[in-house]
């Protein structure tokens, strides 16, 4: 029987990871909201700046923004260019480790069509479930290119479509009484 010994590749001189499971070691490069979240924006809506980062209609703070931009230079998923035309201006693009979770995003987008209530309907995860190799095909395409284009439309805000009324407010409200209530009797069972 052999047994296998991995090596981290590049791993001298970088900081201690909590274990050696690569979800765990994935997770602290990019497992908050946000990094996945600016990943996905420089990835699939053409987003460069900082401004378009901050306009993105997700509500992030500038002070989180500038935060997780710096993480994800740190840890090597994107990098930070003066633009051309103005080099007071700073533009941000993935590398080859960045757009490399471009498959990790295409099937969050597919699950999270499927399963939670969202701006993109199940028909939207069908078409692209259906078209995993072109879609992941056409965002390296764009990536090679620097085309900036938005690759999939926005996603209108679930909020936005539901606004709260008052049955909405009672309805939560009871909701939430009822998960205490669950929570209490399993404490009682426990």
């Amino acid at each position: 029987m052999k047994l296998l010994v991995f090596r981290a590749v590049g791993s001298e001189g970088k900081a201690k990871h909590r274990s050696g499971c690569p979800v765990s070691v994935s997770l602290e490069v990019f497992g908050d909201r946000w990094s996945l979240l600016v990943v996905r924006d420089l990835m699939i809506r053409g987003y460069r700046t900082f401004k378009d980062f901050l306009q993105s209609g997700e509500g992030i703070a500038s002070n989180i923004l500038a935060d997780r931009l710096q993480r994800l230079e740190k840890s090597g998923v994107l990098y930070s260019e003066a633009e051309a035309s103005d080099g007071r201006r700073v533009n941000y693009r993935l590398t080859e480790k960045g757009i490399e979770l471009a498959p990790v995003l295409l099937e969050m987008l597919i699950w999270g069509s499927r399963h939670e209530e969202c701006g993109a309907s199940c028909a939207f995860a069908d078409l692209m479930e259906r078209d995993r190799e072109s879609i992941l095909a056409e965002t390296r395409r764009r990536w090679e290119a620097r085309d900036a284009t938005p690759i999939l439309p926005s996603f209108q805000s679930v909020v936005e479509k539901k606004p709260k009324t008052k049955r909405n407010v009672t309805t939560s409200r009871s909701v939430t009484a009822k998960r205490v209530g669950r929570s209490a009797k399993l404490k009682e069972r426990g």
